[in-house]
């Protein structure tokens, strides 16, 4: 099985209200870019290493028990951020890891985005069963 990785960018979602509503300038709104984001069909949402979520001043909002492959351990979970991989985002909360694993983009964003894991060409496509397009299910 291959692994996928991918651009993403993760921007602080307070700091992009408050510059909607003009109180914040575009140049100060937090956010980090990164290269190599690990597409992770097996996690559930956006999980991010500690340091990054410190450098996009994120506001702890609580702890949720985690599944893992070393048991059921508590994990911080974060205010929103805004995720954008390929042109699509979607807003999510964004769950603590320890800073030596990467940017995991689990299966809810994915499918927010409407994104699938090709593993044989080792990228994300667009759904084929909406044609590629970005597309909401609401049935």
């Amino acid at each position: 099985m291959g692994r996928v990785t991918v651009a993403a960018v993760i921007e602080n979602l307070d700091d992009l209200t408050s510059e909607r509503l003009g109180q914040l300038p575009s140049a100060s709104v937090r956010k980090v870019e990164v290269n190599d984001a690990l597409v992770d069909s097996g996690a559930t949402g956006l999980l991010m290493p500690k340091h990054l979520i410190a450098r996009l001043g994120l506001v702890p909002l609580r702890t949720r028990n985690a599944k893992t492959a070393g048991g059921v351990v508590s994990m911080p979970v974060y205010r929103a951020a805004r995720l954008t991989v390929q042109g699509r985002d979607c807003i999510l909360d964004v769950t603590e890891i320890g800073d030596d694993l990467p940017v995991l983009i689990g299966q809810i964003p994915l499918e927010s985005m409407d994104w699938v894991i090709d593993m044989q060409g080792q990228k994300l496509i667009g759904n084929p069963a909406h044609g590629g397009e970005q597309m909401i299910e609401v049935f």
